[in-house]
């Protein structure tokens, strides 16, 4: 098994996104996560919408 790709704690965002390369993580990352969601578009995603998502591309669904 690889090695979990980093997430944002506060955001829920992939730190290795391209569409979040000047994201900073203030409340740091974390390798402990589980789903995750691509949004393609924040208007259309009815669980984007849910989430409180306003940005495209790929976030953890739940992060510890």
């Amino acid at each position: 098994m690889g090695v979990k790709r980093e997430v944002c704690k506060k955001t829920k965002k992939f730190m290795d996104d391209p569409n979040f390369k000047n994201h900073k993580a203030d409340q740091g990352t974390t390798n402990t996560w589980q789903g995750r969601i691509y949004v393609l578009n924040t208007k259309k995603s009815e669980i984007g919408s849910k989430m409180g998502l306003e940005e495209e591309g790929e976030y953890a669904i739940k992060v510890r």
